[in-house]
């Protein structure tokens, strides 16, 4: 009885995680579109901003979100 308690609570928390890496995943890579397209997207708040950092910032982030987009889709399988 037990452990099927504890089976649960290991299931929801997988659930959970996956769920919340899949959702940090998807931040980080808007905010890498956000950052590498601004001029084509016409943002006018980020143009401003030094190109340089805005696109090693962005590649960051593209790296970083992919990472997480792997990790909630590798606790899948």
């Amino acid at each position: 009885m037990n452990s099927g308690f504890e089976e649960r609570k290991q299931k929801s928390y997988m659930v959970m995680r996956m769920t919340y890496d899949l959702v940090m995943a998807v931040l980080f890579l808007s905010m890498a579109v956000v950052m590498l397209f601004a001029e084509q997207l016409k943002l006018t708040q980020f143009e401003g901003i030094d190109p340089m950092f805005r696109y090693m910032f962005g590649g960051i982030c593209l790296l970083y979100g992919g990472f997480r987009l792997y990790r909630g889709i590798k606790r899948q399988g």
